[in-house]
């Protein structure tokens, strides 16, 4: 196998307290494999910085400036961190032979990276960044982490537990990938869509270096959903069962009830009226918003607007050696 042109690819938001340390690692862990023969020293690093309303840009503008092996990304505006993660996917594709995606936060460990080259080397079209424990995770996290993973398999969604989007893909891959163009990204599950032969790479999870998250509850819940509502169509089959189940259940009820107006026992029931009433409208509610995110994904799909929109594209390819004051 000839030796790879790698490019790994960064996802940056309000990322300015930490880039300095992840230009530093990335570079050297980067330095490190090419000198193994495991990359090409044509590779690169591409940052792509999702709307940041901070200094990331201007950082990441001046690394480009000092360090051959930096390329960047600058969108118009915040797309989501999944929509970025796609936009340096597609950019690197046509001059990369492998992609590793990681975050900017530091919080995957950079030394895997090597890993991943080695099992790619072995053959391996997919490599698969998995946490091997979930210490710095919070209770909370990491018990609903686990009961999300447990409820998407049930659902028959193929997913890898504990992997978020610290991956290496093959060119192959990655050329297979770009014919999915629907709206609503979910990357989780739509990797291991693609098949190819696929490994694992355990590695422990860090404390972020520095900065704020940037998936709080509320981004947490709506990957999730979006996650689940991408690639099954079964909550909604049980809106179905359920709408059936309420149905017998109000039938057995009226037989109930017009037995006794039969034998004379009808007593006015305010209460068990009222609570029948709330339960009963309550699981509508439920059942037309689970209906609702549905439509409202069909209504986004149908729109095909772009992913994403690139604002400055500061690349440079094929370079054949890094500078040594990167190094």
């Amino acid at each position: 196998m000839d030796t790879p042109i790698l490019t790994i690819v960064v996802p940056c938001y309000n990322e300015e307290a930490v880039l300095e340390e992840s230009s530093k690692r990335l570079r050297a862990v980067l330095a490190q494999v090419c000198q193994e023969n495991l990359a090409s020293y044509s590779s690169t690093i591409l940052f792509v910085d999702d709307g940041s309303s901070d200094r990331t840009w201007e950082i990441i503008d001046r690394y480009i400036q000092e360090y051959r092996e930096i390329t960047g990304l600058k969108l118009s505006r915040n797309f989501s961190h999944q929509n970025a993660l796609i936009a340096g996917i597609e950019t690197a594709r046509p001059y990369s032979d492998c992609v590793i995606t990681i975050d900017a936060d530091l919080q995957d460990d950079v030394n895997a990276i090597r890993k991943f080259l080695l099992k790619y080397h072995e053959g391996y079209d997919i490599v698969y960044g998995v946490r091997d424990k979930r210490e710095t995770d919070t209770f909370f996290k990491r018990n609903t982490a686990l009961l999300f993973y447990g409820m998407m398999k049930k659902l028959g969604v193929k997913m890898v537990p504990n992997h978020a989007d610290f991956r290496l893909l093959d060119r192959r891959v990655l050329d297979e990938f770009v014919k999915y163009q629907e709206e609503n990204i979910f990357l989780r599950g739509m990797i291991p869509l693609l098949g190819f032969k696929s490994t694992e790479v355990y590695y422990n999870r860090a404390e972020r270096f520095a900065g704020e998250s940037k998936y709080p509850l509320k981004k947490m819940l709506n990957l999730a959903i979006d996650g689940l509502t991408s690639f099954s169509i079964t909550p909604i089959r049980m809106v179905t069962y359920l709408g059936g189940l309420v149905a017998g259940i109000g039938f057995l009820i009226g037989v109930y009830a017009l037995a006794q107006y039969i034998f004379g026992h009808a007593v006015t029931g305010w209460t068990s009226m009222i609570i029948s009433i709330w339960m009963i409208g309550g699981l509508q509610l439920i059942a037309t918003g689970i209906i609702g995110e549905y439509v409202g994904k069909i209504f986004k799909e149908t729109k095909h607007r772009p992913r994403y929109t690139i604002e400055k594209r500061l690349l440079e390819f094929g370079s054949e050696a890094f500078e040594k004051k990167a190094l």
